[in-house]
């Protein structure tokens, strides 16, 4: 990283340990302001080869042990945690996220690291009883996990530090090695994580970033089959063509979802109004798990929606630097665009807009629908902003069907006090996740997380995604006697 006269930052390349120049660049812009903030290189087909060369080469002579590995990732977090406010701020800023996102942003980043350097210590094997089956008396087996390989991980605009981490950690955890390619739109949280990482004492290699387009850099990664696995986070049509791409080497994709979230008349309605409101609009509704979908029981449904839009009414929208802004900017005018359009032509179709609809250039203001359809796009698709439905049911059987009629399965909350409702909901909700008296934007970062049909393939969470990292290899000891 350097700095230039106007105060702007730019990245270079993170190649084998050097920072490369490639003579093009790319703009990074303040998502409130747009202003230019910083500038990232460009990189071409040979900048990509080479970081998985050295990757490779890397992986095949690196001595680090778990212990060592706990050790960087250790001090990593505790990088993390004195840089916070430094780090925080560049959130808010190429990101978009209000003070109170970033916040929890690092929170979480800090304690991936940590938990990662515990995994890495914990990295096990099995012991396989073949002397259980007739002629094998004198085998002897036992299984270990060994690391992939290179990693080639891409990392998506709306988490980007924490998300980076969750990719970089466990495979610098298991032993392997990375190759990095974030976002273009907020691609300085990675060179970051590269900047912590590197003070941390991770030997050059281990981590490469390289920057550009999906189109052009993510295709040339793809053709590389020296990378032994791939991870991503992103759209669902982007992952469908990462998986037909990647040919028999494995993915772990984190993708789309239009997460129902279920008010059952027996619920505090006070409480999941209350839980729902304040996590229905957070980082301006982008993120994969965000609130989507709320299906209120027809008996509570008028109750419920006064309770939950007296509250939305009360979040403040604008400047993200602001500490006590609730809703900052989309990451772009462009997609602040394509929300209203969408809640335009359900509005036009019959929808009814309780709350909301207003764009001032990439802010677009909590919106809250009501009489939709399941055909519309604000339900059948992924709205990847601060737009939100209420759709009444009349049983818990409709309703779960009506959370299950979708494409997506990532995850779904459910708010009752009737433990058989619940533990139906744990068997019959199709998602990876289901989070009961809780919203779907639950997650901590302990936990296996990912979902089912379009919405991925693989679980995150450091333990579960160093198992995504690691082959299983079966060691055979014939034991003459």
């Amino acid at each position: 990283m350097e700095g230039t006269k106007a105060n702007v930052q730019h990245y270079r390349l993170y190649i084998n340990g050097r920072w490369v120049e490639t003579g093009e660049t790319i703009p990074v812009t303040h998502k409130y302001t747009g202003e230019v903030i910083a500038s990232i290189a460009k990189a071409r087909r040979e900048h990509v080869e080479a970081a998985v060369t050295h990757a490779q080469e890397v992986f095949r002579e690196s001595g680090l042990t778990p212990f060592q590995r706990y050790e960087i990732l250790l001090r990593a977090s505790r990088i993390a945690e004195k840089r916070r406010e430094e780090l925080e701020l560049s959130l808010v800023r190429e990101v978009g996220k209000t003070v109170k996102d970033a916040k929890g942003e690092l929170d979480r980043v800090v304690n991936t690291l940590r938990l990662c350097a515990e995994e890495a210590k914990r990295i096990t094997g099995e012991m396989v009883p073949l002397h259980a089956t007739p002629g094998a008396e004198n085998r002897f087996g036992f299984a270990i996990r060994v690391p992939k390989g290179v990693i080639g991980a891409i990392t998506p605009f709306n988490y980007p530090l924490l998300l980076s981490t969750h990719k970089v950690a466990p495979a610098i955890a298991a032993g392997n090695t990375v190759v990095l390619k974030p976002a273009t739109a907020t691609p300085i949280a990675s060179f970051q994580l590269v900047e912590i990482l590197e003070e941390a004492g991770l030997p050059k290699g281990h981590i490469n970033i390289v920057t550009g387009s999906g189109s052009q850099v993510g295709d040339w990664m793809l053709d590389d089959r020296r990378i032994a696995m791939y991870t991503f986070t992103g759209s669902s049509e982007v992952g469908a063509y990462i998986k037909q791409r990647s040919g028999l080497r494995p993915v772990s994709l984190e993708l789309g979802n239009n997460s129902p979230n279920i008010v059952h008349a027996d619920a505090d309605l006070e409480q999941a109004a209350r839980i729902i409101s304040q996590r229905s609009f957070h980082n301006a509704g982008q993120a994969c798990i965000a609130v989507q979908r709320i299906l209120v029981q027809e008996s509570a449904v008028d109750e419920f929606t006064e309770k939950y839009l007296s509250l939305v009414r009360e979040l403040k929208v604008g400047n993200p630097e602001e500490p006590d802004t609730d809703v900052g900017p989309m990451i772009s005018e462009s997609e602040a665009d394509r929300a209203e359009n969408w809640v335009q032509e359900a509005v036009a179709q019959g929808a009814e807009l309780l709350h909301g609809g207003k764009r001032e250039g990439a802010l677009f203001h909590p919106t809250v629908l009501s009489n939709t359809t399941p055909e519309m796009k604000v339900n059948c698709l992924e709205v990847f902003a601060p737009v939100v439905t209420i759709i009444p049911y009349r049983t818990i059987d409709e309703a779960f069907a009506v959370a299950n009629q979708s494409a997506y399965g990532l995850q779904a909350g459910i708010f009752t006090h009737d433990l058989n409702i619940a533990m139906r909901a744990a068997r019959e909700l199709e998602y990876g996740g289901v989070i009961i008296n809780d919203v779907s934007t639950y997650r901590n970062d302990v936990m296996p997380y990912g979902g089912v049909k379009s919405s991925g393939l693989g679980k995150e969470g450091p333990r579960y995604a160093i198992e995504e990292m690691t082959e299983l290899r079966m060691v055979v000891m014939n034991l003459n006697k």
